[in-house]
């Protein structure tokens, strides 16, 4: 019976020599996968009071999405900069390469909902890290963090569970 980590393919130096970039389309495409993935990242949650799930540009989107729906509650988006119509609000983050920026609509999450964060890949933290602040800056109560890819050589867990998040993936990849 294969695995998540069975459906994921590994590129060699991309985006750049030295990098192994786990590829997660290869799980969206294939229908027994991505319903693996999507049932697996639920299971987790089952009985819990969440009132929403947020998703972490871009590949968040999918699956927050497909969460958000089997849940039967609302997906909110967190984007780049620039990319949302309305009134947002925004947190910086560092990359290793500069800063980016993500922003949330103001409007978007309610003052102590509850909300489950989710994006594909957990690697440094520092995105997911902007995107609990936006949270918690519209006052919604982070349940947990859910991922399918760890990069644990790279400390986004720890950074999160030192921020007393919930920390769930449903697979590791060591030596990144």
């Amino acid at each position: 019976m294969k695995t998540v980590q069975d459906y994921i393919r590994t590129i060699v130096d991309f985006p750049h020599e030295g990098i192994m970039f786990r590829d997660v389309t290869t799980l969206f495409a294939d229908p027994r996968g991505f319903r693996i993935a999507v049932d697996q990242m639920l299971h987790p949650y089952a009985g819990l009071e969440i009132d929403k799930v947020v998703g972490l540009e871009a590949r968040g989107f999918i699956l927050g999405g497909a969460i958000a729906h089997q849940l039967s509650i609302g997906f909110v988006p967190i984007r780049k900069k620039g990319k949302l119509p309305g009134a947002t609000i925004s947190e910086a983050y560092t990359l290793e390469y500069g800063e980016a920026i993500v922003e949330v609509h103001d409007d978007a999450i309610k003052a102590g909902e509850k909300i489950l964060l989710v994006d594909d890949l957990l690697a440094t933290g520092g995105t997911a890290e902007a995107g609990i602040k936006l949270v918690e800056r519209l006052g919604g109560e982070i349940v947990s963090c859910a991922f399918v890819i760890d990069l644990p050589d790279l400390g986004g867990r720890a950074r999160l569970e030192a921020m007393g998040m919930d920390v769930h993936a449903l697979c590791a990849f060591d030596g990144e």
